[in-house]
């Protein structure tokens, strides 16, 4: 509009947790006076998958949604007008808004081609007899409320594989891997604690690989099975020295295995999406692949380890996710703002990321052990998200 300078939408902060408030202003900086019916804020947040399949023989578009927030408010006038219409006159004016997020787990903000979990506030200015103008407001919610001081991620886990050239009596030939898992939940940027014995009584030389998966399935409710998609991404491999014939070793992850940014494990809470991660510690030879293996489940959590009966917490940040995995390779059109190419290869930028969503990281070389230096507690982090453990 010719009389609106101004029209923007701020919040608080760009990241919350479920139960937190969020708190804005809506900013209107006007020439002039104008009639204005409403303000309205929509509060929303809503999964969305859509890909095109092959049925009949035809190239078709499906697609489908599923909505976890649906709030509103009018900031501005009368939600029914039947006297006369309010004038707005002109100046800046600030509104502001307040919403209560929902205290049920809710899934973490992503962003892929198949599939994107957004949430957003969103405001319409009702002006009579002409278009109304709308703003559109993106926020990273950090969730599902995944702590790894839970008990069931606590619980050292142990694997055990072994393969014999010979009979199951005769320890000549065999190839055994057993391998322990501290625990099995981990915030990125926490080093995976992993132990591995070696023990390889083959007649060739052996190596140590350790590599994580990230496991996307996207669902869409359509006939009697419905439409599916699965995305797998190799988030990181390590591949440990040759283990020579007929001797045994041990090996630790220490330090060198660090999950890097990447979304929340999500099973069961949004019906359109899962995500998970695997991993998987193999021995292979020169000649073959996963001779031996064993696999465990690793979640990716929101809320960090810590040193039991100790009142400090690691310091968190909040970072972008890895730009190899799913969630961090795409960025959707309308989050992407171009630059006009004017003929000069020095003046073409690249677009600018008007959005994009942040997962819970711990701070470089910060492990929850007892060597580790460690903060309180960030404010940021809501009292009712940490368990007392």
């Amino acid at each position: 509009m010719d009389y609106i300078r101004e029209f923007d939408i701020q919040l608080d902060k760009e990241h919350y947790y479920a139960g937190e408030k969020i708190e804005g202003t809506v900013i209107l900086n006007t020439i002039d006076n104008f009639k204005l019916r409403t303000i309205r804020v929509i509060l929303r947040g809503k999964a969305h998958v859509e890909w095109k399949v092959m049925l009949s023989g035809e190239r078709r578009t499906v697609k489908d949604d599923q909505y976890f927030i649906d709030d509103r408010q009018v900031i501005w006038g009368e939600k029914n007008i039947t006297t006369t219409i309010p004038i707005l006159p002109r100046g800046v004016h600030k509104f502001p808004f307040r919403f209560s997020l929902p205290e049920s787990s809710l899934p973490c903000s992503f962003e892929s081609k198949p599939c994107c979990i957004r949430y957003y506030i969103k405001v319409t200015v009702d002006i009579p007899y002409a278009s109304p103008p709308e703003g559109v407001k993106y926020f990273t919610i950090i969730g599902p409320h995944i702590d790894c001081m839970e008990e069931q991620y606590l619980k050292p886990q142990v694997q055990e594989d072994r393969k014999s050239t010979c009979c199951w009596c005769c320890k000549r030939g065999t190839l055994s891997l057993r391998c322990v898992l501290e625990r099995s939940a981990y915030v990125c940027r926490e080093s995976l604690k992993l132990k591995a014995t070696i023990d390889n009584q083959s007649d060739e030389e052996v190596s140590l690989r350790v590599r994580l998966e990230q496991c996307c399935e996207f669902f869409i409710d359509r006939g009697v099975l419905g439409v599916g998609k699965e995305l797998k991404h190799l988030v990181f491999e390590y591949r440990g020295s040759q283990v020579k014939p007929n001797t045994r070793t041990k090996w630790d992850s220490s330090n060198s295995l660090v999950m890097p940014p990447m979304p929340t494990t999500l099973v069961g809470i949004c019906r359109l999406a899962q995500i998970y991660y695997v991993l998987t510690v193999s021995l292979d030879s020169s000649k073959e692949a996963d001779l031996v293996h064993v696999t465990f489940p690793i979640t990716i959590a929101t809320v960090p380890f810590r040193i039991p009966n100790s009142n400090r917490f690691p310091s968190v940040k909040y970072e972008h996710a890895a730009a190899h995995v799913e969630g961090g390779q795409y960025i959707g059109p309308e989050f992407l703002l171009g630059q006009v190419y004017d003929g000069n290869e020095h003046n073409n930028r690249e677009p600018v990321v008007l959005y994009k969503p942040v997962y819970v990281t711990v701070e470089k070389n910060e492990d929850a052990t007892p060597q580790a230096s460690h903060t309180r507690r960030p404010s940021h982090i809501p009292d009712h998200l940490v368990a007392s453990k």
